[in-house]
């Protein structure tokens, strides 16, 4: 082979891994592609939402973002934070949101990916559009041997304008809807047996129980025993059927707060990609509240017992 065809057959595979380097990450991205995106001219920003853990080490040029900033009050955890409080969050980080954008918790146990989904699902419902998680988070990254940095990056502040995109969000008057009979939709409670069960509940929750109808498929079934990475979802069908979906069904995932419940939104609506799948952030502590009707509610001795074992989901 002549050198003129060598240099086109060099260029040719220069461009195709630039333009592999270049694709859009999807929702999910492994320690070594995210490796091989930062080395690319368009490298992701990197959102490192661990809090504290971010001063001992993170991913070069990772932004420390704290799940707090993307929490509601102590007595309304899952409640939305104001449009234009996250606004300010997203400018003071530097964030654009036509930028790829990669968020990495810690990874030390499966309820950590809940964090990194409400991430998601918040910046997804405020107009980004290029957002992956880093499966496994910091530990898969440390475990694949990659380098770590204590160096703190200084984000340059934007300006932005942006607005909420309900179509992944289900509010207390929807879901109340759907409880009372005059909406449609199929509710998930993504907690464990427990709290399905109402032999647990959330401190903040006015009492234990789950919304009458719901079927419970705990988010731990995405994961593999021991696993701290959700798995891929690779049949749908298998996924819909233990959901008891058998059309084009409105589906709300909730749990205690909007954290278990965002792990099983992103499996349904990101990986499993089904239509209509919304979170209800507020889940069982805002719901308990209203004084609606609720099924596996426990007598007043075992409400006063549940309030002694709480949860962050």
């Amino acid at each position: 082979m002549n050198t003129r065809i060598l240099g086109i057959a060099a260029t040719a595979t220069a461009l195709m891994t630039s333009s592999a380097l270049a694709a859009p990450l999807g929702p999910l991205v492994t320690a070594p592609e995210l490796d091989a995106a930062l080395q690319s001219d368009d490298a992701p920003l990197v959102l490192d939402i661990r809090g504290e853990a971010y001063e001992e080490g993170h991913i070069e040029g990772a932004l420390s973002a704290p799940y707090g900033l993307f929490r509601g009050p102590a007595d309304n955890p899952g409640q939305i934070v104001p449009v234009d409080q996250l606004e300010t969050t997203y400018e003071s980080l530097g964030l654009e949101p036509g930028e790829p954008v990669v968020i990495v918790t810690q990874g030390a146990t499966d309820t950590e990916f809940g964090a990194a989904a409400r991430v998601y699902w918040t910046l997804k419902s405020s107009g980004f559009t290029e957002l992956s998680i880093l499966n496994g988070g910091a530990q898969a990254w440390a475990n694949a041997g990659l380098p770590v940095s204590t160096e703190a990056v200084d984000p340059q502040p934007t300006e932005l304008s942006i607005s909420w995109d309900d179509t992944w969000t289900a509010d207390t008057e929807e879901v109340t809807a759907v409880v009372e009979g005059t909406g449609d939709a199929v509710l998930v409670d993504s907690r464990p047996e427990d709290f399905f069960l109402g032999k647990k509940a959330h401190g903040a929750a006015e009492k234990p129980g789950t919304l009458p109808g719901a079927v419970n498929y705990p988010y731990t079934r995405f994961f593999q025993s021991g696993a701290t990475a959700i798995g891929q979802v690779t049949d749908a069908t298998e996924l819909r059927d233990a959901l008891g979906l058998s059309g084009e069904e409105e589906v709300v995932s909730f749990c205690n707060t909007g954290h278990w419940a965002a792990t099983n939104w992103f499996a349904l609506s990101e990986l499993a990609q089904l239509e209509d799948v919304k979170l209800y952030p507020g889940s069982m502590v805002e719901y308990s509240k209203t004084g609606g009707e609720m099924a596996n509610a426990p007598g007043l001795i075992r409400n006063l017992l549940n309030q002694f074992m709480g949860s962050n989901g």
